[in-house]
């Protein structure tokens, strides 16, 4: 028996047909940059974020890139993002002309500790990102209250939480602006890359349509130096497809990460749950020392495994020089890998 870390093709085969259908749809339309599929897709999705805008563009990092540059956050400004995370969250910062700075986690969740978060605020801070790691929200309304104290604006970075909720609000509707990401093995994953920005800000949207498109409002009238940063009409098609399945396979992810917490031995640390952010499990977290050889010991019943994320964030050679005190981020490192 195989168990794959991701079965994309148990996914696909479901929605074969529907898929084809949107292939053949978007190659008779020969409209593969932005155009008809994706102007739907930003309809669908806004709808399904409950928010009034939705910018598709190339990758969750453009995402989260393009959201601080809308917002108006660049150089000589600081974000503030937590130490254990994907290293995404802080690159995006960094192409921004931001500078991250960190602030440790809630041991229990990995999440953003907002009192972490408050502690290192100071004169050029001008957002607060938070991370809805593994699929559960993070404390947004910490978040909020510190922004507002502060006069931050407030990031989200969804690329793990298409549909998680905080008391019934979707993630991506929470904070001034939010960045999806569309990869493929994310619970809403595109045939390629992807991603989006969500805010109910129409000048944030606004300024996102023409960052993403070279800095274009219409066509030859550059009003800004942007990127070429665009979603693809193809992976547009494909991601309102399987936009109507997403809230089954939420559930049905709900549905497994039960029975493994039900079955699995005691012993391993498992992600504590927030009850007011029921978490849609993209990855489902264990911890537990002698993190290796338990994977080699899965490996050869032909269970994948994978590491998120060691060495963390901070660590990293083009963060390594911060000297943040985030000891809960580091937690991942036990003596006997």
């Amino acid at each position: 028996m195989r168990v794959p870390f991701a079965d994309l093709g148990a996914e696909h085969a479901e929605i074969l047909p529907a898929l084809r259908e949107a292939f053949d749809r978007v190659l008779r339309a020969n409209a593969f940059i932005l155009g008809e599929e994706v102007e739907r897709f930003e309809c669908e999705f806004a709808r399904y974020c409950d928010t009034r805008h939705c910018v598709g563009v190339a990758s969750g990092t453009a995402a989260l890139t393009l959201a601080l540059l809308a917002a108006g956050i660049g150089r000589g400004d600081e974000v503030i993002v937590p130490a254990h995370t994907y290293i995404a969250s802080a690159l995006a910062v960094v192409n921004a002309g931001a500078e991250p700075v960190f602030c440790d986690v809630e041991a229990g969740t990995g999440l953003i500790d907002v009192a972490a978060a408050e502690s290192v605020v100071g004169a050029r801070t001008a957002a607060v990102m938070g991370v809805h790691l593994y699929g559960q929200v993070c404390d947004m309304d910490g978040c909020l209250e510190l922004a507002r104290a502060k006069g931050l604006a407030v990031l989200e970075d969804a690329a793990q939480a298409h549909g998680a909720v905080l008391r019934g609000r979707r993630a991506g509707s929470l904070g001034t602006a939010a960045g999806f990401s569309f990869y493929p093995s994310k619970n809403l994953g595109a045939l390629g890359d992807g991603g989006a920005i969500c805010t109910n800000d129409g000048q944030i949207a606004e300024r996102a349509h023409m960052l993403r498109h070279l800095g274009q409002r219409s066509k030859g009238e550059h009003l800004i130096a942007g990127f070429n940063e665009r979603l693809d009409g193809l992976q547009a098609a494909m991601l309102r497809v399987k936009l109507p399945h997403l809230d089954g396979w939420n559930a049905a992810r709900r549905r497994a990460a039960e029975v493994y917490r039900d079955t699995l031995p005691t012993g391993l640390r498992l992600l504590e749950e927030r009850p007011e952010s029921p978490c849609i499990y993209h990855v489902f977290p264990v911890r537990l020392s002698g993190r290796n050889s338990f994977a080699r010991a899965l490996a050869a019943h032909g269970v994948e495994t994978g590491v998120h994320y060691w060495p963390a964030v901070i660590d990293q050679p083009p963060f390594a020089r911060t000297a943040a005190p985030a000891p809960h981020a580091r937690a991942g490192a036990p003596p006997e890998l």
